[in-house]
C-alpha cells in the first residue's frame, strides 16, 4: 500500500507505487503542469512554481540566443518524459537539447530509447529540493550532461565512464557557452524583462565571442555590421 509524505507546498512523494502506476500517471496527468520522477517505487508529484518555470525558461532561452548566434544545430525538447522500465526510473528535465546528436532526432515526433539517443544537454532547476536524487536518475538515463540550477549558481556535471557524475567548469556541449555570464543575467531577473536580458545577452555573444561591434544597436547583425563597416570610396 502507498504511503504519502507531504514535503513542500509544490511536492508530493509517495512510496511503494509500480511501474505501471507510473505510467499511467503519466497519461492521465499528460496534458497538466505538474512534473512526475520515478525512481524505483518511490514517485514524487511536483507542482512547479512560477519562479521554477521561470528559470528553466530563461536559461533555455540563452541556450537558444547563444545557438542562434553561432548558428549551432539544436533539437529541444522541453519536458519530455524520459523512462526506462529496465532501469525503473523516469523523470522530466526542465528543459533539454539534442546537439552533437540533433541530426540523429531530427523529424522524430516521439523519442524512443531502444533507437533514439538521449538528449546531450538537460536543464534541471532544483530551488526547493526534490525529495529523489534526480541526478542518479539523470545517470541512469545516461544524459551526458546536466546544468543545474539551485537560484545563485549555475553548475555543470558531465557524465563519466563510471556512470557517475563530475562537476565540470565548462560545458562539453557548448564548449563556447558563457556559464558565467548567464549566472549575472539570471541574477537581473528580478529587476529586468526576460525580453531584454535575452538581448543584452545577445549584444554580448555577438561581440565577446563572434568579435562584432554592437554599437549600431541590439538589431544589429554579423551581415549588417560588414554592410555598415565599409568604408566608403572616392
Amino acid at each position: 500500500m502507498a504511503t504519502v509524505e507531504a514535503l513542500t507546498e509544490y511536492r508530493v512523494l509517495l512510496q511503494g507505487i509500480s511501474w505501471q502506476t507510473y505510467e499511467s500517471l503519466l497519461k492521465e496527468l499528460n496534458d497538466r503542469p505538474i512534473r512526475l520522477t520515478y525512481d524505483r517505487g518511490s514517485l514524487e508529484i511536483m507542482s512547479p512554481s512560477l519562479a521554477h518555470e521561470n528559470y528553466g525558461r530563461l536559461i533555455g532561452r540563452f541556450v537558444e540566443a547563444f545557438t542562434e548566434e553561432l548558428e549551432i544545430a539544436i533539437r529541444s525538447g522541453g519536458s519530455t518524459t524520459f523512462r526506462k522500465e529496465a532501469k525503473r526510473r523516469g523523470l522530466e528535465p526542465d528543459e533539454c537539447y539534442w546537439i552533437q546528436n540533433e541530426t540523429r532526432i531530427r523529424g522524430k515526433k516521439e523519442f524512443d530509447f531502444a533507437s533514439d539517443p538521449p538528449p546531450d544537454l538537460a536543464i534541471e532547476v532544483d530551488i526547493t529540493s526534490s525529495s529523489l536524487e534526480r541526478m542518479t536518475i539523470y545517470a541512469a538515463l545516461r544524459i551526458p550532461e546536466v546544468w543545474r540550477f539551485d537560484g545563485e549558481a549555475l553548475a555543470v556535471y558531465l557524465l563519466r565512464p563510471t556512470a557517475k557524475y563530475e562537476s565540470s567548469t565548462r560545458s562539453r556541449a557548448l564548449p563556447k557557452f558563457p556559464l558565467a555570464v548567464v549566472l549575472q543575467f539570471l541574477q537581473q531577473v528580478d529587476g529586468q524583462d526576460e525580453t531584454s536580458l535575452v538581448r543584452a545577452f545577445r549584444r554580448w555573444v555577438r561581440e565577446h565571442i563572434l568579435g562584432v561591434r554592437t554599437g549600431a544597436g541590439p538589431s544589429s547583425t554579423r551581415r549588417g555590421h560588414r554592410k555598415n563597416g565599409n568604408r566608403r570610396r572616392g
